[in-house]
């Protein structure tokens, strides 16, 4: 596997900016998430490590070395589209085979076969392998698409919401299971969603990206815990975070002029008066919604509450993050 790095790559297109001197490494082996609303710049970067695309400038490089002018294949990557990107005459095993029988590799037929099972079991497609792409649902075919990427061993696995278009119950199988190859594997993964739950279960480091620039960069854990402005707080976090005047509570830093709660930094039973407008029971746990002092913001509850609409509960800020008037966090 190999360590990617980014240094100054600035991408336009016409008069659209869509990376803007990005600089970031993704470690050897690590599992990087970048998150970012669309237009971000997030695909865009996943194309200009890939090679489908070229930087106006900055350079890219893969395990040390720049790889400008380098082909795709030369490159060594296996990228996974948010599209299914399959041949519809080809059986799904004949789809997952096809970048194994390249050239390049070279591939024993034995360990061809080996590898495709292996891995279509995992993906849970192992009985769909001798019919045609076209007789699969939408969300066996880009169970296939990611498939044909995890059956080679390249330096870089790139994948664009590969998981967008599954069901629950597999998205949520499949992020377990594309962790456990990729920590297995130790692989290093460069992968694109706008999940948020994706990136806090899968990641091991989070790129924030806004506009194609880096907001932040760190693990999730630190991003969640000390965000470096309002955007990134808003980037992580179920439900999202509040963001209120700063002086809501009273007396506020220097140069505030927002106030950051997530659900966990509200606490209950003492402070100030709220009232509870909506309760939603989630099994694990119960939703707050509230008002205070004409705000709304959402907190959780125990799981057994008997709060419900109508009621008063006292609520107060600890820990909070304030922000300044551009966004950024005053620490």
């Amino acid at each position: 596997m190999a360590e990617v790095r980014l240094h100054g790559v600035t991408k336009s297109f016409g008069a659209t900016t869509a990376l803007q001197e990005m600089s970031i490494t993704v470690p050897d082996g690590s599992f990087v998430v970048l998150l970012g609303p669309t237009g971000a710049g997030k695909t865009t970067l996943l194309r200009m490590v890939s090679g489908l695309d070229k930087p106006d400038m900055g350079e890219v490089f893969i395990g040390g070395q720049p790889v400008r002018g380098l082909t795709p294949a030369q490159r060594n990557v296996a990228m996974v589209f948010q599209q299914y990107s399959l041949y519809p005459h080809l059986t799904v095993r004949e789809n997952m085979e096809f970048p194994l029988k390249s050239p390049l590799l070279r591939t024993p037929r034995a360990e061809i076969t080996r590898k495709v099972a292996e891995v279509a079991e995992v993906l849970q497609i192992s009985h769909k392998l001798e019919n045609k792409a076209t007789a699969l649902s939408g969300g066996e075919m880009q169970r296939v698409s990611i498939g044909r990427a995890l059956v080679r061993n390249p330096a870089v696995y790139l994948m664009d919401e590969p998981l967008s278009s599954l069901d629950a119950k597999l998205r949520a199988d499949l992020r377990i299971e594309l962790k456990n190859i990729q920590a297995n594997l130790g692989a290093t993964f460069l992968y694109v969603t706008h999940d948020q739950v994706e990136a806090m279960t899968m990641a091991t480091h989070v790129g924030v990206l806004d506009h194609g620039r880096l907001v932040q960069f760190g693990t999730p854990r630190e991003i969640y815990e000390n965000p470096v402005s309002i955007y990134a707080a808003g980037r992580l976090g179920q439900p999202h975070i509040n963001i209120l005047p700063a002086d809501l509570f009273g007396p506020a830093p220097p140069a505030a002029t927002k106030i950051g709660l997530r659900p966990e930094q509200i606490r209950q039973g003492e402070g100030q008066d709220s009232l509870v407008k909506r309760v939603e029971h989630l099994g694990d746990q119960t939703r707050l919604h509230l008002s205070f002092n004409h705000h709304d913001l959402i907190t959780v509850t125990d799981a057994h509450t008997t709060l419900q609409a109508g009621d008063i509960v006292k609520i107060q800020p600890q820990h909070p993050f304030y922000f300044d008037a551009t966004g950024a966090r005053i620490l």
